[in-house]
């Protein structure tokens, strides 16, 4: 039985107006990684992912660079209790 895992990110860099909400999303749903994303009024994007250990170090990974257009300097990431709230991933406004 595979390890749950829970992580909590602030993504800083060209991150807003480049898809980057929506393309966390269809990687998230694909990998079957629960959780959220939302933009920030600092020009940041904060998300919240849980599943599998391996399919969520795959999302969190992809965060690093993102979409082809977005440009990511920084991701901080905060490993928190799995808590299995979440049925799917959405975006948050």
């Amino acid at each position: 039985m595979s390890q749950k895992k829970r992580v909590h990110l602030f993504i800083k860099g060209r991150v807003q107006g480049v898809f980057f909400r929506e393309n966390t999303r269809r990687k998230a749903e694909k990998l079957g990684v629960n959780g959220w994303i939302r933009n920030l009024d600092d020009g940041r994007v904060e998300a919240v992912f849980e599943g599998e250990e391996e399919k969520v170090k795959e999302v969190v990974k992809w965060t690093k660079r993102g979409p082809i257009i977005a440009k990511v300097v920084q991701v901080d990431i905060k490993e928190e209790k799995y808590q299995g709230e979440f049925q799917n991933f959405e975006i948050r406004y």
